[in-house]
Order: C-alpha cells, then structure tokens, then sequence
C-alpha cells in the first residue's frame, strides 16, 4: 500500500514538472553582435524577475536579426542601425510591420595597437585608409609601418553606420580583413601592432587603444551632443507592436532603473 501510494505520489510530482516546464515562455532575441552585450546582461536581470522565462540570445549581425524578425523566426531583432527601405518593403509583403525601439546610444571607435603612437585621425583619413589610399602609418602621424585594414562584413549594421558616415558610401578596398563581429576585430587588433579597425564602446578594453575622430574623444557626453561624429542609436525591433512577454522584455530595457542602467554598465550610453 505505501508503495502504491509512494508511486502515485512520483506520478503526480512528474505530471506537475511537464506542465511547469510546458508552461514556462520562451523569448528570442537574435541579431547584432554590438547590441549584443546589452541584451544577454538584460536577459540574466529579467530572467531572475521572471523565472518562468527562458530568454535565448544569439549575435549573428544586424542584418541577420531584421531578416529573423521578418521571418518570424525570433520575438526581438537587435540592429545597431536603422531598419533599410527594402527591408521594409520586403516585410510588409510578408505581412509584417517591424517596430523600432531605440535602447541606447554609441560610437563607433576606431581603435590601433595600444603601441601605436597615432592619437587623432580626421574622417578624411579614415575614409583613406579604407579606401586603401593611405597604406602606411607614416603618412598619418605614425611608424614607416603598412597599415593592416581589419573591417566587418556587410551584414553588419556597424559596418553600415561606417560605410555611411565615414566612407560616404565608398566601398572598403579588397585587402580589408572583414570580421564577423565587434570581438573578432578586437582580437584582430589586440594581437597586430599595425593593424586598423573600428568597435562599438562597449568592446573597448586595455588591449586596444581608441583614437580620437577630429580631435573628439567617444565620450557619453560626446555621444549624447552628437560633437562625436561616429555615432548612432541602438535599436531593438520586434514584430508589430509587441505584446505579453515581449512588452515585458521592451519595456524592462527602456525602464531607467533597470534595463538604461545595465545599458550603462555594459559601457553604452543610455537613452534617459
């Protein structure tokens, strides 16, 4: 008799763990590797309010999360730039209607070899390096050194905040080497005393060294007046206006207490 009863105990105890995992929501967020920080430390903060919440975030780039969003194969796009014209066309053919959400602000930083002695360089000489102009660290202020170009490809929303407002739409020479995402080309650089390439703030750390950008430094301060001339919102999309846990999720990152402040400690500039 007690093992009947012990059994249908187990039973029952098993019958109450499928349901809790049956009833437990699951939210996916893929897409941009700069956005990317912000919305795995968001997820662990939300995750703990919410318990019954699986979170699942993936990188993969801009380009990739809006393609998601539009094939209904995520709840949250991250893009670290604005939604394309075709991109809209192509959704709205689908019967989706993307929403943009901005969750913060950043630079985009162009960052060398903590031994090399450059310090500033102009948009002009940027956009010449890229161009494969200006091959050799001594026509901008540095050694009698090639300049190693380390870009990102063109799925990244980073790589097309660059191509905009750097490159002004000029392509990225052949002999760039194309990273997939902001730690990529951060390794890049960290381990080439003359190599080139540009991150989002958050990825800045004692292995690379920050330029300024005609004479401005990427500063919150900077980043928020616009005087640093390399900088962009954040964005979050999600499909329609989102609903349920998604709401949740949107609305726990804008809050100024709980997702702008770990968009600070993630090293962002926050939107409030």
């Amino acid at each position: 008799m007690k093992f009947k009863f012990f059994k249908a105990v187990m039973v029952l105890f098993g019958v109450f763990c499928i349901s809790s995992v049956a009833l437990a929501e699951n939210l996916e967020i893929k897409g941009s590797t700069t956005v990317l920080p912000i919305a795995q430390k968001a997820a662990e903060a939300f995750m703990k309010v919410h318990p019954d919440v699986n979170v699942s975030v993936s990188g993969g780039g801009s380009g990739n999360g809006i393609k998601a969003i539009i094939d209904g194969t995520t709840d949250i796009a991250d893009a670290s730039r604005f939604i394309k014209t075709k991109e809209v066309a192509l959704a709205v053919e689908k019967g989706v209607y993307p929403v943009p959400f901005g969750i913060a602000y950043d630079c985009i930083v162009p960052v060398v070899h903590p031994s090399n002695p450059v310090t500033n360089l102009t948009l002009a000489q940027l956009k010449d390096i890229y161009m494969g102009k200006v091959k050799n660290w001594k026509d901008v202020g540095g050694e009698d050194k090639a300049i190693v170009v380390v870009s990102r490809d063109t799925s990244s929303g980073t790589y097309e905040v660059w191509e905009s407002l750097v490159m002004n739409k000029a392509r990225v020479y052949p002999g760039a080497l194309l990273q997939a995402s902001n730690g990529a080309v951060a390794q890049s650089i960290a381990k080439n005393k003359f190599a080139i390439g540009y991150v989002g703030l958050a990825y800045l750390n004692d292995d690379l060294k920050p330029t300024k950008v005609d004479n401005n430094e990427a500063t919150m301060e900077n980043a928020l007046t616009g005087v640093y001339p390399i900088s962009r919102i954040l964005y979050m999309f999600t499909k329609g206006w989102p609903e349920g846990t998604t709401l949740q999720f949107i609305n726990f990152v804008m809050h100024p207490e709980k997702g702008q402040k770990i968009v600070a400690e993630t090293g962002y500039v926050p939107l409030y």
